[in-house]
């Protein structure tokens, strides 16, 4: 019973992430005008369920045994904290989503395995969460980085006759590309994010968790992903087409590499980073700035607030017990 209701609850969690995250795959072509919400959330689902099951269980086994070894630990509190710490991550996420904060969800799910832990005061691998945490700090940075060394030579290619002869049909094939690069990188990285922890109850096999995560992610997209595409597309950096192109580009390939090494990064950090590069080639004036400091204290804020959701939910249950 207690396995299906961490079954269920890892549904939920794919599921606010999809309302979430598709705004980091599509929200920037739907805000520069290329590209239809319907045709942004078609090529979300198909290309981050692609990137779910077929990279997805690289991420999987460092959320399910990297943070908290729940493998080693008894039967019943490993499912009890693969509980709490999904339901915790999941709350947040959907409340972060009904303000039309873009949040990392990996933040959202490491600060809940973690408070997890210290409920039940077992064994932390603080050593890899200082890791996690230090490629946290690092991706928006990575992903700016790329958008300003990538963007002048997209411009530059873009400026040859040749190629202005078809401007606009290379322009909207590039942006199609690019986006489902994305979804399929972001399927990859962040499904370990919904099913990761499953894994560590030795319950179900990581191409299996792959599976229901991207199964649910898909749901979310598909019924909440436009709230939060407003914001990427539209709030923080005014884009043009060639900018998309850009910020896509610099974004996946960042998460690509992180996801390699199975490290779970925020596809959101990525996103917002490659748009805040943009912004900085443009003037740093014309980054909507309160916007910013809004996502920057969601983002410091999300481990924190998910860890405590868990930690007082499962100091509870252990009063019962």
């Amino acid at each position: 019973m207690l396995f299906i209701l961490i079954i269920l609850s890892s549904l939920y969690m794919g599921w606010s992430m999809g309302a979430n995250d598709a705004a980091n795959c599509v929200g920037a072509d739907i805000g520069s005008g290329v590209m239809k919400l319907r045709d942004g959330i078609i090529i979300t689902c198909v290309f981050s369920f692609l990137g779910s099951i077929l990279l997805g269980h690289k991420v999987i086994k460092t959320i399910g045994k990297g943070v908290v070894p729940l493998n080693l630990l008894p039967p019943l509190q490993s499912d009890l904290i693969s509980l709490a710490a999904i339901l915790g991550a999941a709350i947040w996420v959907t409340i972060a989503t009904y303000k039309k904060y873009p949040v990392s969800t990996s933040h959202s799910i490491v600060g809940a395995v973690a408070g997890g832990g210290l409920a039940f005061k077992t064994v932390i691998q603080w050593m890899k969460i200082k890791q996690i945490f230090i490629c946290w700090v690092l991706t928006p940075f990575g992903s700016a980085i790329i958008t300003i060394l990538l963007y002048p030579l997209i411009k530059f290619i873009f400026s040859f006759s040749a190629i202005k002869k078809y401007e606009k049909g290379l322009i909207l094939f590039s942006i199609y590309v690019t986006s489902a690069y994305l979804a399929f990188s972001w399927g990859a990285n962040d499904v370990a994010n919904a099913t990761g922890i499953l894994i560590g109850t030795g319950n179900i096999t990581p191409n299996g968790a792959a599976i229901i995560g991207a199964l649910a992610i898909t749901l979310g997209i598909t019924t909440w992903g436009y709230k939060v595409i407003e914001t990427i597309g539209f709030n923080i950096v005014q884009l043009t087409p060639l900018m998309t192109i850009a910020v896509e580009v610099s974004s996946a390939i960042n998460i690509h590499l992180y996801t390699h090494y199975g490290i779970p990064v925020s596809t959101s950090h990525s996103i917002v980073g490659a748009i805040w590069g943009i912004g900085i080639l443009q003037g740093i004036k014309t980054i909507n700035w309160k916007i910013a400091k809004d996502i920057m204290l969601t983002w410091a804020l999300t481990p924190v607030i998910s860890g405590l959701i868990t930690f007082i939910f499962l100091r509870i249950i252990n009063a019962f017990l």
